[in-house]
């Protein structure tokens, strides 16, 4: 059915700075946004594949350099669309920031990378939680879960 079907869906296309907003929420806390994290790569370059897991090809600007209010704003949109999707544990809302200051939620990511160049993991760090602490706590929110 697939490959039968011809709708297609068309986007706008918006410029600008990547921004991601992490969201930590273990079972029995409250849930907590983090510091939100800027994305820079080289000039002309996306963060594709090669600069997402190739150490010092991206930086991590962490917290990213935007007023207070964005950043508010920002990790509300993050905190909001965790909990409209039903989410748990953790995820990552990934925006487009304008340089009006205006932004666009381009995606939620359930389950956000934890490699050694994973934005979340970085985030994390300059919370005061290190990736150890990090996933002791996921194991621990599980368990205080217990089974769906």
């Amino acid at each position: 059915r697939c490959l039968q079907d011809t709708g297609v869906v068309v986007e706008q296309f918006v410029t600008g700075r990547e921004i991601t907003v992490g969201v930590l929420d273990l079972h029995g806390e409250p849930a907590s946004a983090l510091p939100v994290v800027e994305i820079i790569v080289g000039k002309g370059e996306w963060y594709d594949y090669t600069n997402r897991y190739t150490p010092g090809r991206s930086e991590h600007i962490i917290p990213a350099k935007v007023s207070d209010d964005v950043a508010s704003a920002l990790k509300g949109v993050a905190m909001a669309a965790h909990s409209a999707l039903c989410l748990r544990d953790l995820s990552r809302a990934d925006f487009i920031l304008a340089d009006d200051g205006g932004f666009v939620l381009l995606e939620v990511n359930a389950i956000p990378g934890m490699t050694p160049t994973s934005l979340y993991p970085d985030a994390c760090r300059a919370a005061g939680v290190d990736f150890a602490t990090l996933t002791a706590r996921l194991v621990q929110s599980a368990a205080r879960r217990g089974p769906s």
